[in-house]
């Protein structure tokens, strides 16, 4: 329950203190409230609000009316028995409803026939989470009022619908967020299926931040959208979801992290309080926070990354980490990596790959590095018959006609920058140091088929054991005297080695699964 009762003379700020009898007394009588009177006459409502009642009125002062889009004002007073009394009327309620009467969470019916939400949190009453009740119980004869300081419009939080873009747009504490949505297109998306659990600074939030910070976020899109679906997360979360160290992940793609103090103060990030919670609109719920989040900065971006977020180097991939070079082209560089495709590698001379990768950090890692120069070389660096020496020690050959040519492959991606260098997809492995293409591969066994989705089969000889091994070297599968064929679709799509024992040897089969 609010308490106000003994400072409500001086709260009012200049309601009449002489007796009143009916609710429209109460606006008639005061100093705040000069505009809701002329509407309430023009509207031809001041007789139905001084009878019987009961009524329950939530009356906006005149500044709540003068922070209306310029002109809505004249625009309802055209229309003042149909578009205004149908809003005057959306601020009553045909029941006497004292602040102690309301709960948590409410709807209500109000005299216009639309629903409107009451939430009580922390001694602050909201309606439609656009307006605050800033002075309650002002009870008379057929009645009660309660002054708010924003006008609550059907549809900003009732029964017309309102999504979470619409309560944000609605908030008198929310102009410089919703603004900020507009400008970026975020509203419509907001205004979406969803669900969105939208953590939304106030005004003053935005105020508190650094000017020239500021200033900088509001001139970069990128940025402003970056920050602003930091705030928001998919799904509907309302706060008795919430835990204590909880983790959310943000449409950002970075996690906020939830804290609940003893007294069950709600914070994100330690830096902003819930100050309201649970304003549900029917995409997603908007949590009102005192403070604005700042994403964290983005994780710096390898060569290894540029590599394992493709999808067309998936056996590159496998091959980095097997030879053990992942954290190496991780380090501070900087490199410049001609990565051939899964296809390039793929058009290998039969074996070729299985005999690399059964020497991994030998051969393997060898032929790795002739595709690595340890310096940045964009292409706009390359010039025709340059020849540039690789971490593996040989000198490649670079060839510019209709385009950029190392050695026998062609650049057909450039210049992927990475933090730590540039990436350029080629489209077929450059020539192996000597010694490895004379490898004998005629004794080697042939899996099939090779990509896989489910089995593989062999051919070539009986296989003694046979063993399934991930790219991270943990033993997936093993079995003895296999037969003609091993079942993988168990196993999830990626790079798999099959490790073959027959005949007195063992050898290493690498096979993609997808």
């Amino acid at each position: 329950m609010l308490k106000h009762t003994l400072l409500l003379p001086l709260l009012f700020l200049g309601l009449m203190t002489q007796a009143q009898t009916t609710v429209v007394d109460v606006v008639v009588n005061s100093e705040v409230h000069t505009t809701l009177e002329a509407a309430v006459i023009a509207a031809e409502l001041a007789d139905d609000l001084s009878g019987e009642g009961p009524f329950t009125v939530f009356a906006p002062t005149d500044a709540a009316f003068e922070a209306l889009p310029e002109g809505t004002v004249d625009a309802l007073l055209a229309d003042p028995t149909g578009d205004l009394a149908n809003i005057l009327l959306y601020h009553v309620l045909g029941a006497e409803v004292l602040s102690s009467d309301l709960q948590a969470e409410q709807t209500v019916t109000m005299l216009d026939g639309n629903d409107a939400t009451i939430i009580v949190a922390d001694s602050t009453v909201t309606i439609n989470g656009t307006a605050t009740v800033t002075v309650a119980d002002i009870t008379t004869d057929n009645g009660v009022v309660h002054v708010i300081d924003a006008v609550i419009l059907p549809g900003t939080g009732g029964g017309d619908d309102p999504t979470v873009a619409d309560i944000i747009a609605g908030s008198p504490d929310h102009f410089v967020l919703a603004s900020v949505l507009d400008s970026t297109g975020l509203d419509e998306t907001l205004s979406g299926e969803g669900p969105f659990t939208v953590f939304a600074p106030t005004d003053a939030a935005f105020d508190a931040l650094d000017p020239f910070f500021l200033l900088d976020v509001l001139m970069d899109n990128e940025l402003l959208a970056s920050i602003l679906t930091y705030h928001v997360a998919g799904g509907t979360v309302m706060s008795g979801d919430l835990s204590d160290g909880q983790t959310i992940t943000t449409v950002n793609g970075a996690d906020v992290t939830i804290s609940i103090d003893a007294d069950g103060t709600v914070m994100v990030n330690g830096v902003a309080t819930v100050i309201l919670a649970d304003l549900e609109g029917t995409n997603g719920v908007v949590h009102v926070i005192d403070a604005v989040l700042t994403p964290p900065a983005p994780t710096p971006s390898t060569v290894v990354d540029i590599i394992v977020n493709s999808p067309d180097h998936i056996i590159l991939e496998t091959a980095v980490i097997a030879a053990g070079l992942a954290d190496d082209l991780s380090g501070e560089g900087p490199f410049t990596v001609f990565a051939p495709t899964d296809a390039a590698i793929a058009a290998l001379p039969a074996g070729a790959l299985d005999a690399l990768l059964a020497d991994p950090t030998g051969a393997l890692a060898e032929v790795l590095l002739y595709h690595v120069v340890g310096a940045a070389a964009l292409s706009t660096d390359l010039s025709d018959g340059q020849m540039i020496t690789t971490l593996q020690g040989g000198d490649v050959e670079i060839s510019i006609d209709m385009g950029v040519m190392v050695n026998d492959a062609n650049v057909t991606v450039a210049d992927l920058v990475a933090d730590n260098g540039v990436v350029h997809v080629i489209d077929a492995v450059l020539s192996l140091p000597t010694g490895v293409e004379d490898v004998d591969l005629s004794t080697l066994f042939r899996l099939y088929p090779n990509p896989t989705t489910d089995a593989i089969r062999w051919s070539g000889a009986q296989i003694e054991r046979l063993e399934v091994v991930d790219a991270q070297g943990r033993t997936r599968m093993a079995t003895t005297n296999p037969g003609n064929m091993v079942d993988l679709s168990a196993l999830e799509a990626g790079m798999f080695f099959v490790v073959i024992e027959a005949d007195g040897e063992r050898l290493v089969k690498s096979v993609l699964k997808h």
